[in-house]
């Protein structure tokens, strides 16, 4: 059984902006749900409300979870390596899922009502996006919890893999700002400058997106609130360990 990494001090303001974010995220998630009930009929898999599951989908997977999934570095200071970072593939793997099936209903939506694919600038981030985080998440995997991958490859993608991370996250939250000002002017039209109860809760939703999306890159930006280097080096030890006994005769 793999031991916790020991007594590690956490930073005063840390824990205060880690459940910030929280607050923001489930009030975006709870938002987005408020918007597509009250003012575009809930959400179906059949009809017209099959449209609906796309933007919940994605606000849930790809900005709610892909966020707490870079978060959970800084939540976890003082547990195993190998347990925080099976918690971070499976958070981006069920993000991913959910993010799956909202892009599935909006393709079958748009063949059902014979509406074009992939001509709008969203579209196209939206499909970006999907793409590099499908893409980001198999490196992730090969490089980190494969066991076959040499340390030194680790270390030399891992600041790659933090970057393209936080930047599939920033890329995220613009889609979706993209995708909610195209669902308001394709459904409000001129009627969006006149104050629309719609639009002005859809404009508050997305000003939440923006501060979601400030605070989680804020927090990873944070040298001191990442783990100690010590909690780091006790966890490569202990990986160096499994694999040279993994490696040795009649190990199993």
């Amino acid at each position: 059984m793999e031991s916790g990494i020991g007594p590690v001090s956490t930073p005063g303001g840390l824990p205060y902006y880690l459940a910030f974010s929280q607050l923001l995220g489930l009030t975006v998630v709870a938002m987005t749900g408020a918007w597509l009930g009250l003012h575009r009929g809930g959400i179906a898999w059949e009809g017209t409300l099959q449209f609906n599951v796309h933007p919940l989908c994605m606000v849930i997977g790809l900005i709610f979870l892909q966020g707490d999934a870079l978060l959970v570095y800084r939540v976890f200071r003082k547990e195993a390596k190998r347990t925080t970072k099976m918690l971070h593939g499976l958070l981006h793997v069920l993000a991913f899922v959910i993010a799956l099936v909202g892009l599935v209903a909006v393709f079958d939506y748009h063949k059902k009502k014979g509406y074009a694919d992939l001509y709008s600038l969203h579209s196209w981030c939206g499909i970006l996006v999907f793409v590099l985080y499908f893409a980001q998440w198999l490196m992730g995997f090969s490089f980190f919890l494969f066991p076959g991958a040499s340390f030194s490859l680790r270390s030399r993608y891992r600041p790659q893999h933090i970057f393209f991370g936080a930047t599939i996250f920033l890329l995220s939250v613009g889609t979706a700002l993209l995708g909610l000002k195209e669902a308001l002017l394709f459904k409000l039209g001129s009627e969006y400058s006149t104050f629309e109860p719609e639009g002005v809760l859809a404009n508050v939703l997305g000003l939440l997106l923006a501060c979601f999306g400030v605070t989680v890159l804020y927090i990873l930006a944070q040298a001191d609130w990442k783990r100690p280097p010590q909690a780091e080096e006790q966890a490569l030890s202990m990986d160096f360990k499994t694999l040279t006994e993994g490696d040795s005769p009649g190990s199993q």
